[in-house]
Parts: C-alpha cells; sequence; structure tokens
C-alpha cells in the first residue's frame, strides 16, 4: 500500500457512523465481541476527548483518491507495570482488508505519538489468535516482547501479544 494512497484524519462527532460500522461480531471476534449501544456511544466520546485532555489521538483512515473512510486507528494512554505508555489500535473495514492499509495507518500513527514527545513506549496488544493484527504490528516496526494476559475490553481478559514501539529511538520526522 502506498503511503500516499492514506490519510490520517482526526476523530469528530461524524465519526459515530463509522465507529458502528466497526461495532460487528466479524470486526470485534478478537476483542469481546460487540458493544452495546450505551458502551459503544462511551468509547465515541473517549475518542473525542482524547485529543482536548492530552492523552491520546483518534483518527479516521481516508482511503485517496475516493476520499472514503475504510477504518479506524487511533493511540491512548494506559498504565502499564507501573508507568504509563500509549497503547495502539485499529479497524479496517472488510472490503479494505488484507490490502496492507492497517500496517500503513499504524505507522503513520506511530509517527503522530512520537511527535507529541509525551511518552516513550506505545504498545499493542493483539489476541495471540489474532494472525492479521499481529503481522501489522510486525509491518509497523514493533518488536515482540512476548505473551502477556491483557484486560479488554474491561472485565474480560485475554491471551495477547505484547508488541512495542520505543517512540524515543524513530528517526526524527
Amino acid at each position: 500500500m502506498d503511503p500516499a494512497l492514506l490519510r490520517l484524519e482526526p476523530w469528530t462527532d461524524a465519526d459515530l457512523a463509522l465507529l458502528r460500522l466497526v461495532n460487528t461480531p466479524e470486526m470485534r471476534r478478537h476483542t469481546g465481541g460487540p458493544e452495546d449501544e450505551e458502551r459503544m456511544l462511551l468509547r465515541h466520546r473517549r475518542y473525542l476527548d482524547f485529543v482536548p485532555s492530552g492523552t491520546g489521538c483518534m483518527y479516521r483512515v481516508v482511503l485517496e483518491p475516493e476520499g472514503v473512510a475504510v477504518g479506524t486507528v487511533g493511540y491512548a494512554e494506559r498504565d502499564r507495570r507501573g508507568g504509563t505508555v500509549y497503547e495502539m489500535g485499529w479497524n479496517v473495514l472488510p472490503p479494505y482488508q488484507g490490502r496492507g492499509i492497517a500496517a500503513v495507518a499504524a505507522r503513520a500513527a506511530v509517527g503522530a505519538a512520537a511527535r507529541t514527545a509525551r511518552h516513550r513506549y506505545l504498545h499493542a496488544f493483539p489476541s495471540v489468535g489474532n494472525p492479521a493484527s499481529n503481522a501489522v504490528c510486525r509491518r509497523a516496526g514493533f518488536t515482540l516482547l512476548g505473551e502477556t494476559d491483557f484486560e479488554f475490553p474491561p472485565g474480560r481478559w485475554m491471551r495477547s501479544n505484547d508488541w512495542r514501539v520505543d517512540l524515543r529511538a524513530l528517526p526524527a520526522g
């Protein structure tokens, strides 16, 4: 996927429709299943609050030249082993999967997180049973630290891989 064909746009109130598209059994099979309306609206409000609160940023992923939103990517603060790190997640809608979009979007969001200079590390915690998301981590430049038990969503534990990027080790830019 040519990175010039993707654009990340900050999350807005209008992106609730996109959040609904990724809140399906197929899209959320590795993360506990779809959320009910109340939880999904809470998630949307958290995404809207990331930038004003300084705790992260959520983006819609836009494919050019069509200008169509094809997924989401973002990062937010998370307490991890006695410190605060960024955690990243992404979704690509089924008709657009398998094209490398998630890896390109993740690399772009990693760069944005590095530019904040707020935290040293950014992690991703895909399920060990999600080969596609683990491949995204490899292609996006993450280093595999090993398996871990990870709570997502709250109250549900899953076996995940802990992937990490050292944001301070990235080239400036």
